[in-house]
């Protein structure tokens, strides 16, 4: 089982690379720091800037009385404090878009390449250890010889054991070229001293290994003609790694073509609408709504690279924003088919704006509608046809995976039909 366990963490990224895997949603092509220099925090007033008699300096002042008073002033931290009220003031509006991300949590995140500079491996905490789960192909990590299982005891000749997992993350990352030495236990109870070189290590935003490593129908028998993709996010990566292998499934007259998009949180706005024009010829596939309820409609443009083969899309809960853009396209253009569970439904654009405190603020600056101009923000989208379990259930079992097995009883029957291509349900 532990490969389905591993299968599972490393399709998620692991989080910890990621960080806000879930949160960032759809993003603006927007680049975080491009554009005006309003956008970035400054010594200012607040209450200058907002409408009305609010004074903002009375948040200072509650934090010097604190100080000063506070029966437990040991216990105060004023970090947290900030947060919370920072966190607090952006809960008030009522948009799930528009959120701050703490220093830490930033600095974890993978750029929009896709990209960070590290050891190459995906880890998580298991009571107070540092576990690696899976070394990436070719990384550093794998090249030393770290296997899934292997505890990180030190780093540097210092103890990590009890340290919080993003402590321990930006502790073994540093810049590319530069080395660190990691204190293993093995699974064996062997210690070893690893000195690792740090590289920039590219994380793939698709996938072509289904769960349990080999596709499968729900008999057991292996299934060679369907083709498996699963699109993790959507990076500046992603739209030239779909195409690939979109590309290679028709031209090797694949029967039909799995999107995987459960866990999937979206990305970025050129790449999304760039990957789900590989699909169309034609059609909306995005409109987009601004504050004054003006529309701007984005279209298909002629020619996309896989035009015909037949399509269905896996979704569930954790799929929001760009992997709805997409799937959203595709079942209203009739393109494919939607199997699994409700997405997330985030249906807002939202700008990155990094902050001087090493944070981000996320700000939504526009929603965005279906092609048949449907609001899915707080709603989602159903499936046409609802199966679960779902990837991240507990009673989830990655080599009977009842999804995917839907997805193969429709795409292998369609010659059967008189439905030459999956096509959104009526």
């Amino acid at each position: 089982m532990y490969k389905a366990a591993a299968w599972i963490v490393g399709g998620l990224l692991a989080a910890v690379l990621l960080a806000l895997v879930f949160t960032l949603g759809y993003v603006s092509s927007d680049r975080i720091g491009d554009g005006d220099s309003s956008g970035s925090s400054s010594n200012v007033n607040v209450g200058n800037v907002l409408d009305g008699d609010v004074d903002f300096d009375t948040l200072q002042q509650i934090v010097d009385i604190l100080r000063d008073e506070y029966f437990d002033r040991e216990a105060l931290d004023e970090e947290l404090l900030f947060e919370a009220a920072i966190t607090g003031m952006l809960d008030s509006l009522a948009d799930t878009g528009t959120f701050y991300i703490d220093p830490t949590s930033y600095e974890l995140s993978l750029g929009p390449s896709g990209s960070f500079e590290g050891i190459g491996a995906t880890v998580n905490q298991q009571d107070n250890n540092i576990v690696i789960v899976t070394p990436f192909e070719g990384s550093p990590a794998e090249r030393a010889g770290l296997v899934p299982g292997d505890i990180i005891l030190a780093v540097d000749g210092e103890s990590i054991v009890g340290w919080p997992l993003d402590r321990a993350v930006l502790t073994v990352r540093g810049p590319r070229g530069s080395e660190v030495t990691l204190t293993i236990l093995h699974l064996d109870g062997s210690e070893e001293d690893f000195l690792i070189v740090r590289d920039e290590i590219e994380v793939s935003s698709v996938g072509t290994s289904p769960p349990g490593g080999v596709l499968r129908d729900e008999a057991g028998n292996e299934v060679t003609d369907v083709q498996y993709m699963r699109i993790l996010q959507f990076t500046e990566r992603t739209p030239g790694e779909v195409e690939e292998v979109v590309r290679a499934a028709e031209e090797s007259g694949m029967r039909g073509l799995i999107i995987d998009l459960r866990g999937n949180p979206g990305g970025l706005f050129d790449e999304t609408l760039d990957t789900t024009d590989l699909f169309l010829d034609e059609g909306i596939m995005l409109i987009e709504v601004d504050d004054d309820n003006d529309e701007l409609v984005f279209r298909a443009s002629e020619g996309g690279a896989a035009l015909n083969i037949p399509i269905v899309i896996l979704m569930g809960p954790l799929s929001a924003s760009g992997s709805e853009v997409l799937a959203a396209a595709l079942k209203d253009n009739g393109r494919a088919i939607i199997i699994g569970e409700t997405s997330f439904g985030k249906g807002t654009v939202n700008r990155a704006r990094q902050l001087d405190d090493g944070g981000a603020l996320f700000v939504t600056i526009r929603h965005w509608l279906t092609p048949k101009g449907v609001q899915i923000d707080q709603v989602g989208i159903r499936p046409d046809v609802e199966v679960t379990p779902g990837l991240f259930d507990p009673l989830y079992d990655p080599f009977a995976d009842v999804q995917i097995f839907s997805a193969l009883d429709h795409l292998l029957g369609l010659e059967a039909s008189t439905q030459p291509v999956p096509s959104a349900a009526q």
